[in-house]
């Protein structure tokens, strides 16, 4: 796994050993970026679920100008840090040791607004709407922002339409897929 293009193009990220996280392919994340190309300079990005960081630092490297990452597994926020040292981006980001819930809940108090909201969680945990409800009534959302949503092809988003975010689009892989969100107002 690598960063694919801008500032730390090709440098070689740490991944996490075992089966508790499924890093996005090189291949899906250039495809995702290509999407975001004209969106992720200069913008504020939060990955949800972060993993090993590979999404947030891809959007750092291309120009984002801060990232906050968000993971409550240890192994995996020692593995954001390592690979954040490893690419020069420490002083861009901010690491958060929490579940996501928690996360969403400190960032809106301290009055955090992101252009670029990524979430990725586990497959099987139906955390998707749970988050999305929660996103929805924290207001950290920028004005036209963007939520997207990896998941498994096939999932739906229920309850959707009780949020204030409406589907703009849909990216499907072979075995995942991108869903774009936006305020129902702004999609």
């Amino acid at each position: 796994m690598q960063v694919i293009a801008g500032k730390a193009r090709r440098l070689l990220l740490k991944t996490i050993p075992g089966m508790d996280t499924r890093p996005t392919q090189d291949r899906i994340k250039e495809t995702l970026f290509n999407i975001l190309q004209r969106d992720v300079p200069g913008c504020r990005f939060l990955d949800l679920f972060a993993g090993t960081g590979a999404i947030g630092i891809e959007a750092l490297s291309r120009g984002a100008q801060r990232a906050v990452f968000v993971d409550n597994s240890r192994k995996a926020v020692a593995c954001i840090r390592e690979n954040l040292a490893h690419t020069h981006m420490e002083t861009e980001a901010t690491v958060m040791d929490t579940d996501a819930l928690a996360a969403i809940r400190r960032l809106s108090l301290q009055g955090a607004r992101f252009d670029i909201i990524f979430l990725d969680p586990p497959y099987d945990a139906d955390l998707e709407m749970p988050v999305l409800r929660a996103l929805d009534k924290a207001g950290i959302l920028a004005v036209n922002g963007l939520v997207i949503v990896e998941a498994r092809v096939g999932k739906t988003l229920e309850g959707l339409d009780e949020t204030g975010f409406a589907i703009t689009r849909e990216k499907e892989y072979k075995n995942n897929k991108h869903i774009f969100l936006k305020r129902k107002e702004e999609a």
